[in-house]
């Protein structure tokens, strides 16, 4: 897959099927547009997913996106939302964008989707200019669940109370967070049980704080185990916000090393404990939790 982050970076002799929006989650809203330009793409047409970057807290970080979708598209745009592009007339962005840069012959949006100056540019006017430079349209409703739309602000709604499953069935798949496993104060390998600590990427949204399921993605290799998002309360007053993962079976070191962890399933929220001890004994509830979520055996 061909990654920018720029728009006018991209090049090609080919048509192309193009899908614009946010996409942020890339929940299965979003997967729809991508299913749609898929169904065009052939010898002649490539598929391009334009991700316009606000600016603000997301669900995905760029990174992740290109994770996401590189088996799916050919080419992944995650655009700044530039002064530039947000006060292009929108005829201009259909004209130089669209038709001349991306020699569009297929466009696919939501129902919402707006562009140019003052948000002049919709689905309207996508549709008159099909006429005048022959692409061809295609305008997809909202996805529901149980009769609620799925949005990227109902992802988050989901991801602040705690409903973890609930916010991965609205992706499609598990809520990630990806980054290097960073020194610690050995507290968790004092206490016998030692954890990755990763810290999440600038702007990245991360679910509320407490005892998660996961699953660790390291080497190429997938883990169960354990996390705790949060600011660990018992043990220090940094405030800093941070995923502390314990891996089950893993015993070599990951320090430095870059890993996705996946959250599967909520258990509680993040504690202060009164002495290290409780804490510990907290922590051994919290493995069996995470032992049996995963099926595997649990020492009670």
């Amino acid at each position: 897959m061909q990654y920018m982050t720029d728009i006018y970076s991209y090049q090609s002799e080919k048509h192309s099927a193009v899908t614009l929006g946010k996409f942020d989650g890339l929940h299965l809203g979003h997967q729809l547009l991508i299913d749609k330009i898929r169904s065009y793409r052939s010898e002649n047409v490539r598929t391009v997913v334009v991700a316009f970057d606000m600016g603000r807290a997301t669900l995905t970080t760029a990174e992740e996106k290109r994770e996401l979708l590189k088996d799916q598209v050919d080419s992944l745009i995650v655009c700044p939302f530039t002064r530039e592009i947000r006060e292009m007339e929108a005829e201009d962005f259909i004209r130089t964008i669209l038709v001349e840069k991306m020699k569009v012959l297929y466009i696919v949006v939501g129902t919402d989707f707006h562009f140019g100056r003052d948000k002049r540019g919709d689905t309207s006017m996508l549709a008159e200019y099909a006429g005048v430079y022959g692409y061809h349209l295609n305008v997809i409703d909202k996805k529901k669940y149980q009769e609620t739309i799925i949005s990227s602000t109902y992802v988050r709604e989901s991801l602040e109370e705690g409903q973890i499953e609930l916010a991965n069935t609205l992706l499609g798949h598990p809520y990630r967070m990806s980054g290097r496993v960073e020194h610690g104060k050995q507290l968790g390998r004092m206490l016998g049980f030692p954890t990755m600590n990763v810290y999440p990427k600038p702007g990245k949204i991360m679910p509320c704080n407490g005892v998660y399921a996961c699953d660790v993605v390291l080497d190429g290799r997938r883990y169960h185990g354990i996390g705790n998002v949060g600011v660990k309360p018992t043990v220090t007053d940094e405030k800093k916000l941070l995923a502390e993962i314990f891996v089950f079976g893993f015993e070599g070191d990951a320090y430095g090393k870059e890993i996705i962890v996946e959250f599967l399933s909520y258990e509680r929220p993040e504690q202060k404990f009164h002495s290290v001890e409780e804490l510990k004994e907290r922590i051994r509830e919290d493995i069996r939790f995470g032992k049996r979520y995963f099926g595997l055996t649990v020492r009670e």
